[in-house]
């Protein structure tokens, strides 16, 4: 299935679609590298979101006054700059290799870390210094593309719902766990030291960082053919999925970045509060969202995502009634909700992109095409179209953040108008879903390379 000299750091001729060399080694492989992979997004993914954490910090007491449209403005930059990485990381793991790009990208994030270490506790910065602070900070969002890219190689079709989807909710738990570090350090030294935040991470980079290039591997099968992104971009396939995917992951990450400035806001709730309440949205949000690999493995990526848009359509008409009744609790369940939901819709939104170009592979092969050639070449695109998705799907959380902006700079403490423009966003992916792919793809027809249904079992 695969060779490794000692002198290379590149396993070739991997192909784990080969089911006797799966079972005799290659699923090891795979396993070992999806863990390290894990680590390494879920540590990029708290770097990305450390503001987040760190603006609930920001006060008279702090020196660090700064109003909410400000705020929600910190927290935007990140998710933009982010967005914008995960093109270029994903290619970058193409060119590089998944353990070289993986050692490179990790490191890189002790730079948002120190700086944020250092100019969060000198009262008196600037609002600019920490925007340029926030943007270094959107490397950690790169990382997800290239290791979702990195990831989709080295796993069979069969079991790439799964597979995606527990690298993606690793990587997302990160979210939670910078929130626990903060409700942690607010509760021992009080509100007065948020650099403490961002020094707990320096030790977890470098240790990861040596993790990934004593274990880690590169896969010839990562290197994207030549003009896949540019057919990836051409396909209406591919933007179609990145406009669920928006819906689905924007939510996950803007609601990520603004839930606790949201409950400054709309309940006058203090930073203890306001941090003790926000971890357990992303929380059960990342794990939600292996869970929506694994169904839609089974039931089909379209039907789950379908489902899973009118329950956040459903959540949102909540959040919207308990926002006008004041009630703090229904708010709070509501919102957890959404972010369970948004974990699932990730999982089946990413699932749906393999198994949307497996099928159009069949179709060419039944047309008199190689089989081989043509399952690999659908492999490449589901990478590249992977990236494009990423990409745009995270700047859907910055959005999120501008809306919550425009709702809060009025001084009304109202988010209402951000939540129904959400509610429209959720019915538009509805509609999209339904007339695509379910009127145009029926259940019975979706089937992976090598005849496996996509809703047969891992």
């Amino acid at each position: 299935m695969a060779e490794k000299t000692v002198k290379s750091t590149w396993l070739t001729g991997w192909d784990p679609e080969d089911e006797d060399a799966w079972r005799q080694g290659g699923h090891r492989v795979a396993r070992r590298n999806l863990i390290l992979s894990v680590l390494s997004e879920h540590i990029g993914f708290s770097v990305w979101t450390l503001w987040s954490v760190l603006v609930l910090f920001m006060s008279p007491e702090t020196g660090l006054a700064f109003n909410p449209g400000e705020k929600f403005l910190l927290v935007a930059t990140p998710t933009v700059v982010g967005a914008l990485l995960r093109l270029p990381y994903s290619y970058a793991v193409t060119r590089f290799g998944g353990r070289n790009w993986t050692v490179f990208a990790t490191l890189l994030l002790l730079v948002p870390t120190l700086l944020a270490m250092y100019f969060v506790r000198q009262p008196g910065t600037p609002l600019w210094v920490f925007l340029l602070i926030g943007a270094v900070g959107g490397v950690g969002g790169g990382n997800f593309a290239s290791s979702m890219t990195n990831i989709t190689a080295f796993f069979p079709q069969r079991h790439q719902g799964w597979a995606l989807g527990l690298n993606a909710g690793g990587g997302n738990l990160g979210v939670a766990a910078v929130q626990l570090i903060g409700l942690a350090v607010i509760s021992v030294a009080g509100r007065t030291h948020p650099e403490y935040v961002a020094a707990i991470y320096l030790p977890l980079i470098l240790i990861v960082a040596a993790l990934a290039a004593r274990r880690m591997d590169n896969v010839d099968a990562v290197r994207t053919a030549p003009g896949a992104q540019r057919e990836a971009v051409r396909d209406p396939d591919t933007w179609w999925i990145s406009l669920l995917y928006i819906g689905t992951f924007g939510s996950f990450i803007g609601f990520g970045f603004a839930f606790g400035l949201v409950l400054q806001n709309e309940f006058d709730a203090s930073p203890v509060q306001a941090v003790g309440y926000t971890f357990l949205g992303p929380l059960l949000g990342s794990f939600s969202r292996p869970l929506g690999g694994w169904l839609a493995d089974r039931l089909g990526g379209e039907r789950v995502t379908f489902w899973n848009f009118l329950g956040m359509g459903a959540g949102t008409v909540v959040l919207i009634a308990a926002s006008r009744v004041g009630s703090l609790g229904l708010f709070v369940a509501a919102f957890t909700a959404l972010f369970v939901l948004s974990g699932l819709g990730n999982g089946s939104t990413y699932k749906m992109i393999p198994a949307v170009f497996a099928r159009k592979a069949e179709g060419e092969v039944t047309s008199g095409r190689d089989a081989k050639g043509t399952f690999v070449r659908a492999r490449q695109l589901s990478g590249a179209v992977i990236a494009v998705a990423g990409s745009v799907g995270a700047l859907g959380g910055a959005a999120i953040n501008l809306a919550f902006l425009v709702s809060y700079s009025d001084g009304s403490g109202s988010g209402t108008p951000a939540f129904l423009a959400f509610l429209a966003y959720y019915v538009l992916c509805i509609t999209v879903i339904r007339v695509v792919y379910l009127r145009r793809r029926p259940a019975e027809t979706r089937t992976a390379p090598g005849g496996v249904r996509e809703s047969s079992r891992v």
